[in-house]
């Protein structure tokens, strides 16, 4: 008797043939809706969403889909800028808010901000032009404090300090800005890195708190930095 294993191939039946390609048929056209989707649903300078904004640049888009935005009248988009999808971008605590400082955020011309990336602004955030960001990364100018330890932290007051990235900038995957935090031109803040504090121009900055570990001047050119 022949094992079950020696046996030949067997035909596909019809209804299988059918199924595949039915299948194939429906995966097909869910591809097509979703593409067609982020086509129509995207953020431009002359959508109804993009009229919102205190300022939306020629040739920006704010990628589908999108995760929070609201007071969109504070945020300002320069030109040639391209925020990617499932990003947060806001001004202010809750929608409908009257902010203290117009802009809040500022986007300059021709960034392009990663997916699933947070920019939220309370005070002041100003992000110069051709700055560009990994996939994650979170920018905010106010932080939590916890001094007084009988209150919940959540309790207590949320101190704001502007936030300001240099022209040509690079912040790599993760990476967070907090409070205060002065980013210089052509920097370069390494994946996962946390910047609490100033750093210079024409430097790659690592680690949490992120310190500097290379620099560039006309007089050096590229150094470590011990």
């Amino acid at each position: 008797m022949r094992c079950v294993l020696d046996r030949p191939p067997q035909s596909p039946t019809l209804s299988n043939r059918l199924s595949g390609i039915v299948k194939r048929a429906a995966g097909e056209a869910v591809h097509w809706a979703w593409e067609t989707a982020v086509e129509c649903a995207a953020i431009g300078p002359l959508s109804k969403r993009g009229r919102r904004f205190g300022a939306f640049g020629e040739r920006s888009v704010i990628c589908f889909p999108t995760n929070t935005i609201f007071n969109e009248q504070f945020i300002h988009i320069g030109n040639a800028t391209m925020i990617g999808p499932q990003v947060t971008l806001s001004a202010g605590m809750v929608p409908g808010q009257a902010c203290i400082s117009d802009p809040v955020v500022k986007i300059g011309d021709r960034c392009l901000i990663g997916k699933g990336s947070g920019i939220v602004g309370h005070f002041e955030i100003v992000i110069g032009n051709d700055v560009w960001t990994g996939h994650n990364v979170y920018i905010t100018d106010q932080n939590h404090d916890y001094r007084d330890v009988t209150r919940p932290i959540s309790q207590q007051s949320m101190p704001e300090r502007s936030v300001i990235i240099g022209d040509g900038a690079w912040l790599g995957y993760g990476s967070v800005v907090l409070p205060g935090a002065r980013i210089g031109k052509h920097v370069v803040v390494g994946a996962n890195s946390v910047v609490t504090g100033e750093l210079p121009d024409y430097c790659v900055a690592v680690g949490s708190p992120a310190r500097v570990v290379k620099r560039w001047t006309e007089e050096r050119g590229w150094f470590a930095v011990d």
